[in-house]
């Protein structure tokens, strides 16, 4: 079993997909370990500490992946990049495939089984292999660090013989992972700290950091699914934004975390909102690579409008790369390790463990998850010759012996005969058998006719009428 780690391709990237620590645990499980020459740069680690490790470093990407069983990413890497890969090859990272269907796509044409880690579900035993919260956490901290370095003021009140500096204050949209670690970062550098989330829960989360939490009364509650919040109401959204632009007018800092994946982030903040603001105030947009919760937003870029600095950073766990990389390599390791006979040290893929249903983006040469499948299945081709012809080849079968009854009808009924053919029909069999000679002459007579339509019923009437000849011979 061959494991390669690849350098990352996109601009500001500088995450690694393993570090020496994790490259000495796969190497425990049975892995020859390839690492491109250079990958770890960005996290500041060497080659030279990939191949203390055990790990074998390759002059270029081609190389690491050529025979490899398992391809470790930060980023979702070029089809094109993987080819010399084992048939079926694991491909594991970050692939974010909202939004880019066709990329997925190539995945899948390249014959490998992609894994989005992403999409790991919130539940106990996958905690360990959450990425979305290992990086999450880190950006709610790197967030504050960016804000009070273009803040340019000290953020603790501080009591001094010139004078007292009164704190900052600081307010956190969003309580989740991101949003709780930017609260307990601001209050350890001494900010005055508020937050507010559309979900109830979070209230106390927020309290028991030190923090004030501040939500709608018309809000009761708008949990969703997998932790994330529902789209609010139109009356929800009127409330909840009455409250925020009364609140951030007084505020130094604004921290905004609210990002549901696969969506465009929820506009939070308007741009009469950011101009309430004092001069020198600092927004930090975590929702910039969707759009942003601010109006104002310009993904990657830093603005200053009307005094107010908004920072729009796309990956600001990227910017503190070395505990990114750890904690990224960490939980890849930890799926890694439930794909691993430990007995055999070969790799056992089980495709009906919940972790690797909810993660597998392509397999065998087709896009697998359920979210993506419809998207990426071919047009069948359209079979419009077949149904016509179908439908002329019954209708012949249809209108032989029946098609005769069914217009015989519209003609009796005329003449008032409508009930007594079917009588006279079922007591035909009883006739005697001069009857049956009386009615001979007129049946040879009848069938000598030409047939018209309708008239054939009515020359079948007056012979039924015969046997009364009979009756009255009595």
């Amino acid at each position: 079993m061959k494991i390669a780690i690849l350098r990352e391709r996109l601009a500001g990237e500088k995450r690694v997909a393993a570090t020496p620590e994790t490259v000495g645990k796969l190497k425990a499980l049975g892995a020859d370990v390839a690492v491109e020459a250079g990958a770890g740069e960005g996290s500041r680690i060497l080659d030279a500490q990939y191949a203390e490790a055990g790990a074998v470093i390759a002059p270029a990407a081609e190389a690491a992946v050529k025979g490899a069983d398992i391809v470790l990413v930060v980023r979702r890497p070029e089809a094109g990049s993987l080819k010399g890969a084992a048939k079926g090859a694991l491909v594991i990272g970050a692939l974010d495939p909202y939004g880019n269907e066709g990329e997925v796509a190539a995945l899948a044409k390249a014959g490998v089984s992609a894994f989005a880690m992403e999409f790991m579900p919130r539940i106990t035993r996958a905690q360990v292999m959450d990425i979305l919260s290992s990086q999450a956490n880190l950006a709610g901290y790197q967030a504050v660090i960016e804000a009070s370095a273009a803040f340019e003021r000290a953020l603790p009140m501080m009591m001094t013989a010139a004078g007292t500096v009164r704190p900052a204050k600081a307010f956190v949209m969003g309580a989740g992972v991101a949003g709780l670690q930017a609260i307990a970062t601001a209050k350890r550098l001494g900010a005055v700290v508020s937050a507010t989330d559309v979900r109830a829960a979070a209230g106390e989360q927020v309290e028991s950091l030190g923090a004030k939490f501040i939500m709608t009364d018309a809000l009761k509650d708008a949990s969703g699914e997998g932790g994330y919040a529902r789209e609010l109401t139109a009356d929800e959204q009127a409330a909840q934004q009455a409250l925020v632009a009364s609140h951030i007018a007084k505020q130094d800092i604004v921290i905004t975390t609210a990002l549901i994946p696969g969506r465009p982030a929820p506009r939070l903040v308007t741009r009469a909102m950011v101009e309430s603001m004092a001069a020198g105030s600092v927004i930090v947009d975590l929702a910039a690579e969707r759009g942003g919760n601010v109006e104002l937003t310009r993904p990657g870029e830093v603005i200053v409008h009307n005094g107010v600095t908004i920072i729009g950073f796309t990956n600001l766990a990227g910017r503190i790369p070395t505990t990114a990389s750890q904690l990224y390599a960490r939980n890849l390791l930890a799926f890694i390790e439930t794909l691993v006979d430990k007995e055999t040290k070969a790799l056992a893929v089980n495709w009906d463990d919940e972790l690797v249903k909810a993660t597998a983006l392509t397999r065998d040469g087709a896009v697998v998850h359920p979210a993506f499948a419809k998207a990426a299945a071919p047009v069948p081709p359209k079979k419009a010759p077949a149904k016509p012809a179908a439908v002329p080849a019954e209708k012949p079968v249809k209108t032989g012996s029946t098609g005769k009854a069914k217009a015989a009808k519209p003609a009796v009924k005329p003449e008032g005969a409508g009930a007594k053919p079917a009588a006279v029909a079922k007591a035909a069999p009883a006739k005697t058998g001069a009857a049956r000679k009386a009615a001979a002459p007129k049946a040879a007579k009848a069938a000598a006719e030409p047939k018209s339509g309708t008239e054939k019923p009515a020359t079948k009437k007056p012979a039924a009428r015969k046997p009364a000849a009979p009756k009255e011979g009595k």
